[in-house]
């Protein structure tokens, strides 16, 4: 698929892949709505030999966020009660009892997270028909996190594009087309099925962990899919689309025109889960280990009451 990316392109994206009232004037969740309970316990069958592999970044000041994207910062740990209060005494008379207590800080999309479907607007509206304006400084008064709370598990698939391309990460700005997204899964012996959780890894994150910098990974330049990719995910019918980028979409984008191209389809019509800044180096050389690229994928997102996003841990189980 040739696409010359434009606003036209992205116009036409959005009428010709819009899930609006596919699942009810009041969905909240789009494309989750594809996993049912019996893909859940088809991929619990998945689970072999035990093997958990956790997918999210630390929650730390080392985090990948330099300020290149909306003012975000990385996670500020603070101690609130520590050990050497309760051992000085400080803690007896008050509570009458020793303990340690902290608490995070954080922008909820700055370390492995899920964007909300009302993280995006494409003009005045969001995901299903909803007003943009149902998004204030109290909150995401529709499409808000806490509604996909028990959704976030099902099938998942790690597409290794990176080890499929034979390198450790590909270079920024490299593009990712559907037919290589194809090609990977037949290499591997996987079939992109409907409702599943697809992982696509491209090494970016591995190659500022291995170079100590992340540089300008949160923000800059990356490789990833490319804007056709909308239609792909549309086809597969997937309930989400995971990477270990900090966006997804290749940047620098395919057009000057608009930032995120990519973003301003998949979201507001199409509905699309999107998962970010995933940890893949190890459950990517076990599957290159064991030739097993399909896993149970479990991934809930914190409750945060309107919420653009959630930070998340999630899990691939072997």
């Amino acid at each position: 698929m040739d696409i010359k990316v434009s606003k036209e392109a992205i116009a036409e994206a959005s009428k010709k892949l819009s899930n609006w009232g596919r699942w009810g004037q009041d969905d909240q969740i789009g494309t989750l709505n594809y996993v049912t309970p019996r893909h859940v316990t088809e991929a619990a069958k998945l689970v072999k030999q035990g093997k958990v592999f956790g997918m999210g970044i630390p929650l730390n000041q080392q985090g990948p966020q330099s300020g290149l994207f909306g003012g975000r910062w990385n996670p500020i740990h603070t101690m609130l009660a520590t050990g050497t209060d309760a051992v000085a005494g400080r803690q007896d008379e008050i509570n009458k009892m020793r303990y340690a207590d902290d608490a995070i800080n954080m922008p909820v999309q700055s370390a492995t997270h899920w964007d909300s479907l009302g993280h995006v607007f494409y003009h005045d509206k969001m995901y299903n028909g909803h007003d943009a304006r149902n998004v204030d400084s109290r909150g995401v008064h529709k499409l808000g996190i806490e509604h996909t709370r028990d959704r976030m598990v099902g099938r998942g698939v790690l597409l290794d594009v990176a080890r499929y391309k034979g390198v450790d990460s590909l270079d920024d700005g490299y593009a990712i087309s559907n037919d290589e997204l194809d090609a990977v899964a037949k290499k591997q012996g996987v079939t992109i099925q409907e409702a599943d959780f697809v992982i696509i890894r491209t090494g970016h994150m591995e190659r500022c962990m291995k170079n100590n910098a992340w540089g300008g990974y949160a923000g800059g330049d990356a490789p990833g899919v490319k804007f056709e990719n909308c239609y792909w995910s549309f086809e597969k019918k997937i309930a989400a689309i995971c990477s270990d980028t900090w966006g997804v979409e290749v940047r620098p984008n395919e057009t000057p025109e608009v930032s995120q191209p990519w973003h301003w389809v998949v979201i507001p019509s199409m509905g699309l889960t999107m998962g970010e800044i995933f940890h893949l180096k190890d459950l990517a050389d076990d599957c290159a280990a064991d030739g097993v690229y399909e896993f149970m994928f479990a991934g809930p997102p914190l409750v945060i009451t309107g919420g653009t996003g959630s930070p998340i841990n999630p899990l691939a189980i072997k």
